[in-house]
């Protein structure tokens, strides 16, 4: 049966400003494996490879999954991750390529190319919808979709709410756009957004109409996956609630929520989203067989 893993971010774990207690690196990954996360995704962006090489030994004391978030511009910067990522047993390099084509058919040839040479190093690879990136704008990600049919998506409906200035009730042609992406979705990642603002506090009685209509995506998106997924599948989550600019903070410069217990929280409504679905699932079979033996 295709399972779920829940990964959290490692740049999430950074403390900002108040938002939870300061740790060691060595104690995030303790953290993280008590409370029950798959793994951990580090962020190239939010460390140097340096910093980042210093980990590895983290993720086999624990015993966690590795996910590397990576910012390239060019296939000179593709080629070292890579190289990293069979070194640290990735299990997805989640890109960012931060080149925006003038183009879709330029577009087209630079993710076909990365995937090809991915392959050759065997390493899974997909590509994060994101602001500043070959993804940044959802109309135009859907076309690129359309034009590499195999292209590995990850989806963090986060940049779009914000680059879009998605207001809700959402109209259809956003729901028909946004659409288009969850079908095609091989990973998400964890974030809650509105027009204005790219990271929500969980908890604000103001957010929740934005949390519900995340936890709405995110379902569908599941229910997708499962859909196509084979039975030895693994769908990845990643909670990702960034340290400021991401968070934000009031007058004295001080988060507003404590963005790890936020991490506990979001990681319940995935696992329980979850176990609904396979719930459903195994009815549906059970049903399905009662049926047919009548």
């Amino acid at each position: 049966m295709p399972r779920l893993d829940v990964y959290q971010s490692l740049w999430a774990m950074d403390p900002g400003r108040g938002s939870h207690e300061t740790g060691t690196t060595e104690e995030y990954f303790s953290w993280v494996k008590s409370a029950g996360f798959a793994g951990i995704a580090i962020d190239l962006a939010a460390a140097d490879r340096e910093t980042a090489y210093k980990t590895m030994p983290l993720f086999r004391q624990h015993e966690l999954g590795c996910v590397i978030n990576a910012f390239p511009t060019s296939m000179e910067d593709v080629l070292p991750v890579l190289e990293m990522a069979r070194e640290f047993n990735a299990v997805v390099v989640n890109i960012i390529a931060q080149v925006v084509p003038s183009s879709l058919e330029e577009a087209t040839l630079m993710v076909q190319d990365w995937m090809e040479e991915a392959e050759k190093e065997n390493v899974n690879i997909e590509f994060e919808t994101h602001r500043n990136s070959v993804t940044n704008d959802l109309g135009y990600t859907t076309k690129l979709l359309e034009a590499v049919p195999d292209m590995k998506l990850g989806v963090d409906l986060s940049h779009y709410v914000v680059d879009r200035e998605i207001s809700l009730p959402l109209r259809e042609d956003e729901k028909e756009l946004v659409d288009k992406i969850l079908r095609r979705a091989d990973a998400f990642q964890g974030r809650v957004s509105s027009a204005q603002q790219i990271q929500l506090q969980l908890e604000f009685p103001q957010h929740q109409k934005w949390v519900v209509q995340f936890l709405d995506w995110w379902e569908t998106g599941f229910r997708y996956w499962r859909k196509r997924a084979s039975a030895d599948d693994t769908l990845i989550f990643q909670t990702e609630l960034a340290p400021p600019d991401y968070a934000m903070t009031g007058p004295d410069g001080m988060e507003m929520s404590n963005r790890w217990e936020e991490s506990l929280i979001m990681k319940g409504w995935i696992e329980d989203l979850w176990k609904r679905l396979e719930k459903e699932d195994v009815e549906a079979t059970v049903s399905h067989d009662d049926k047919e033996h009548t």
